[in-house]
């Protein structure tokens, strides 16, 4: 299908720490820093949003993009 987005995968240009929140961004299309910002607001106004336990999965669970 052309045009199609790649799967969602860590970012290799984009990280920070594992590169989870620089995948997603590229993924929708957002910038970096507002994918960051929303992550760690929703983590910590969320009680019910495990921020860290979500990323430390998402870290092991999604591929890294091919260099």
């Amino acid at each position: 299908m052309a045009g199609a987005r790649p799967g969602l995968q860590r970012s290799r240009e984009n990280r920070i720490i594992a590169g989870v929140c620089g995948g997603l961004a590229e993924w929708l299309g957002w910038r970096p820093t507002s994918v960051r910002i929303l992550y760690v607001v929703g983590s910590v106004v969320s009680a019910a949003f495990p921020g860290l336990l979500v990323y430390i999965l998402l870290w092991f669970l999604m591929p890294e993009r091919d260099s």
